[in-house]
């Protein structure tokens, strides 16, 4: 089981800001992230056309739209809860999901300093495809491990 912040050594500043590509959202986030990944799960693959998604995540209350509106969809999870996607409607970046833990999660690429993101560990790595290189430094889940406190 993982504690939080456990292994976690990433330099991002709070208050920390972001947004899609074209400006039209912006966020601001008032809390240090809860723990931060790359997910390798097919839905992952699906929003961002990639391997996997790195993303951070955050408590809910913590984040902020300060300018624009996402446009959400909602995808069942294989656990069974439902995640609500928010992506850029006029550029179509994916910017944050909801989550029914109570988490925030947003799409690193979305930060103002995504260079300030170090992935914490692999998750779905069940769904990895073949030829995803991952970090062998980082511990892998087959699935979301279970993380303590939250």
């Amino acid at each position: 089981m993982l504690g939080v912040n456990e292994r976690f050594h990433m330099p991002i500043t709070v208050p920390f800001t972001g947004g899609c590509a074209c400006g039209a959202i912006r966020y601001r986030c008032s809390s240090a992230p809860i723990f931060s990944c790359n997910c390798h799960c097919r839905e992952c693959q699906h929003h961002t056309g990639s391997a996997y998604a790195a993303e951070i995540a955050v408590p809910e209350s913590a984040v902020a739209l300060t300018d624009g509106t996402a446009t959400f969809y909602e995808v069942p999870t294989d656990s069974g809860t439902v995640l609500k996607r928010g992506f850029c409607g006029i550029c179509g970046s994916p910017v944050l999901i909801l989550t029914e833990r109570g988490w925030t999660i947003i799409s690193t690429g979305s930060l103002d300093t995504p260079e300030d993101y170090e992935p914490q560990m692999d998750v779905f790595t069940s769904r990895a495809h073949a030829w995803d290189h991952m970090d062998p430094e980082l511990p892998k889940f087959p699935e979301m491990p279970p993380v303590e406190g939250l």
